[in-house]
């Protein structure tokens, strides 16, 4: 199966991907990770305001055969997070690169993009 990777993202190894936009970031799950998890009945999203180190855990998604931790790929200060994935989850599915993002944030270093991989 061929999956989406957006040219303009970046990504990390446990499949979320980042858009960056000055020092703000925008994250969620890659489109392999949404059909690895298949169908997401339910997402837990981080307070607004909290630190995350690169690597820490920003949430989590469960499907109907998994559960999975979302991993911030880069540090940052949570600035909002999609209240949509509370009530719809399943645009996780149909959407992930677009009205599924699931978290924005001030990216503290911004050299840390440098470790994360292209499409």
């Amino acid at each position: 199966m061929s999956w989406n990777t957006p040219k303009n993202l970046k990504y990390t190894e446990t499949d979320e991907w980042i858009l960056l936009d000055g020092n703000i970031g925008t994250a969620g799950i890659t489109d392999y990770a949404q059909g690895q998890l298949s169908d997401v009945v339910f997402v837990e999203l981080p307070n607004v305001g909290g630190m995350l180190a690169v690597g820490d855990s920003f949430g989590t998604v469960e499907s109907v055969k998994a559960a999975a931790l979302l991993n911030m790929p880069v540090s940052g200060e949570i600035t909002k997070v999609n209240r949509l994935l509370e009530n719809r989850p399943e645009i996780l599915n149909s959407d992930p690169f677009g009205e599924a993002w699931v978290i924005k944030f001030i990216v503290s270093d911004l050299t840390e993009m440098n470790s994360l991989m292209n499409s």
